[in-house]
């Protein structure tokens, strides 16, 4: 239950970072709802991190819950915003990826 409350933070966290990368690319009225996007997913991000750090030790969530944060932010960046997908790119992010599945295997809970 506190693992999946920690990958939910983790994709609540793609999303205040993916809003605040709409919100640069936009102006006005759009940017402000981007904006309230970025507060809204940042807010419950937060909330699901705390919950999960009850349970879980705080350097595992931590690490897994800005892990997922990273990996998912690069993604939407190339998909979304046609950032690079360099070979030493995706390779670290491989890696990243494999990192935060060897804390979830070590982690106590």
């Amino acid at each position: 239950m506190y693992w999946i409350l920690l990958i939910i933070a983790g994709l609540f966290e793609v999303g205040f970072a993916s809003c605040l990368g709409k919100a640069k690319e936009t102006s006005g009225v759009v940017s402000t709802y981007w904006m309230i996007g970025f507060f809204v997913c940042l807010s419950i991000s937060m909330i699901l991190l705390y919950k999960a750090t009850q349970v879980l030790p705080i350097g595992t969530a931590y690490a897994v819950w800005t892990g997922i944060g990273a990996v998912g932010t690069v993604l939407v960046g190339i998909f979304i915003f046609k950032e690079p997908a360099t070979f030493w790119r995706i390779f670290f992010l491989s890696t990243l990826i494999a990192s935060i599945i060897g804390l979830k295997f070590v982690s106590s809970h």
